[in-house]
């Protein structure tokens, strides 16, 4: 019996097959963008609108009562005989989070979904460290949470990569769903910051819910909806005639007939699901980007994301 979708790809056994040299290279030249200023629990190297302790000069201020005496300008209390206050921009760190959805449905697909967000999480994983962030990357599936926290540097991107290369993908319908899995999420993060969600959203249940927890803690939160060609076309794929279809994360088989209407509506349905998926997150501030894993990843990065101001 035939498997429409099956992947024929085989896994990445080693790092460099999820970030190659040439690619490494270019991504040093790029830096994740946070449309808002968080507040780091350690200073590093983003420049913050909040007034700090570095010492790159930002502004005066008058003084009042209680500030610093230190930070008092003198050269312009002997010529105008009135404390000012020096104010300096403070560097700040980002919490840069990475989640991956690692449930049955993700691995599906020619490129293979769940290889192609490994080789994407490790991607922008490695941007954020270059660039001295505080990278987190998480796993989940429904059955809970897995994470690798607080890397930072350059010299973890070894410890990212085997991390990855050891995602497996769950199997069959294993319960607790979107909503459940996306507030642990939100409870389990440390700080504020970027937070990076890659997944096809398929979830039988809503995202909604889901998404309002994530929005909920002041996060940057980037949506990236990940599908296979076999999913955005599926008649090009080869999917024709009768067929028995099974839902890989175990929620029955359906017998069907593949016609052009029944394809036209498939397309509807999934034109819609994004179309709901994208509102929800405008609606909630959040940044929405679908990807096919027909894409070269370099052309996601490079050009996608940075069009669309997520990195620069």
């Amino acid at each position: 019996m035939s498997r429409f979708g099956a992947s024929t790809e085989p896994p990445p056994t080693r790092i460099d097959q999820l970030l190659g040299g040439g690619l490494m290279a270019k991504l040093e030249r790029l830096d994740i963008v946070s449309r808002k200023i968080f507040s780091g629990k350690i200073h590093g190297e983003r420049r913050s609108r909040r007034r700090g302790t570095s010492v790159d000069f930002a502004d005066y201020r008058p003084y009042t009562p209680g500030d610093d005496l230190r930070f008092v300008d003198w050269n312009i209390f002997a010529r105008l005989d009135t404390l000012f206050l020096k104010l300096f921009l403070e560097e700040e760190d980002l919490s840069l989070g990475i989640a991956i959805d690692t449930s049955a449905s993700m691995d599906w697909g020619n490129p293979n979904k769940l290889t192609y967000c490994r080789r994407l999480a490790m991607a922008l994983g490695y941007i954020g460290l270059i660039n001295h962030n505080r990278v987190s990357l998480h796993a989940f599936d429904g059955a809970g949470l897995s994470s690798l926290r607080t890397l930072r540097g350059k010299r973890r991107t070894r410890e990212m990569g085997s991390w990855l290369l050891d995602l497996k993908a769950g199997e069959g319908d294993v319960g607790g769903g979107f909503t459940d899995t996306m507030k642990t999420l939100a409870t389990a993060r440390q700080g504020r910051g970027v937070l990076v969600i890659l997944s096809d959203f398929m979830e039988p249940s809503g995202i909604d819910e889901g998404l309002r927890f994530l929005g909920g803690r002041g996060d940057e939160v980037i949506c990236l909806q990940v599908l296979a060609p076999e999913e955005v076309d599926p008649a090009a794929a080869g999917l024709a005639g009768d067929l028995r279809l099974r839902d890989v994360e175990g929620h029955g088989d359906v017998e069907v007939t593949v016609t052009p209407a029944l394809l036209r509506a498939y397309r509807e349905r999934l034109d819609e699901h994004c179309g709901r998926l994208r509102s929800d997150c405008v609606r909630r501030g959040m940044r929405h980007l679908t990807v096919h894993t027909s894409t070269d990843i370099e052309s996601v990065l490079v050009e996608s994301m940075r069009q669309r101001g997520i990195v620069r």
